[in-house]
């Protein structure tokens, strides 16, 4: 059995999520933070979920961050990936929820939340969809919707964009059409 097929999608729920809202530390990253002797951190982040949020943008569907730390190597990553809203320091992430939603004009039942901790619990369960990865904190892995069949920083994030863009119609278009590979290649039954 695949680690795509360890835990089913909830494909009807996730039609019409308009944005994936992600925590870093442990879903976009290991979890790791790596400090160097000036103070200065450094995160590592896999290029595999980077390209799953490239082919959700392009699926129409928004990413967003909120975190409870603050990062100009966060930052950065945004930037990068052309995530337009990155809400860092937020300590109480159902208050980051509603600025992201008061900033997108969205609602949270738009919304599909990643989280790895105790502290993503209150937003996800605001969101329709609450995802986590596979290494998350027991309760979130309890209170999710659908558990990853992968880590945090290791390709929890790719596959739930995958999930995301196949509920929503859009594998042909952003998946298949420039890549040739089906659904199924990746372990998705349809």
């Amino acid at each position: 059995m695949s680690a795509y097929q360890d835990y089913r999608f909830p494909i009807k729920r996730a039609r019409g999520i308009r944005m994936l809202v992600l925590d870093v530390d442990g879903v976009l990253t290991r979890g790791d933070i790596i400090m160097r002797h000036d103070g200065r951190e450094i995160k590592a982040f896999n290029v595999r979920d980077g390209h799953g949020i490239k082919m959700l943008q392009r699926a129409g569907i928004e990413v967003a961050i909120i975190t409870g730390r603050s990062s100009q190597v966060v930052a950065a990553r945004a930037r990068d990936l052309g995530i337009d809203h990155c809400i860092q320091g937020c300590l109480n992430k159902s208050e980051g929820l509603d600025r992201l939603l008061e900033l997108t004009g969205l609602a949270a039942e738009d919304c599909a939340f990643m989280g790895d901790d105790i502290i993503d619990l209150p937003p996800m369960r605001r969101c329709r969809l609450a995802l986590a990865p596979s290494d998350a904190h027991l309760p979130v892995r309890r209170s999710a919707d659908w558990v990853s069949g992968f880590r945090g920083g290791e390709g929890a994030v790719r596959q739930a964009a995958e999930a995301l863009i196949l509920a929503n119609g859009a594998w042909q278009r952003v998946i298949e059409g420039r890549y040739g590979v089906a659904p199924e290649a990746c372990g998705w039954e349809v």
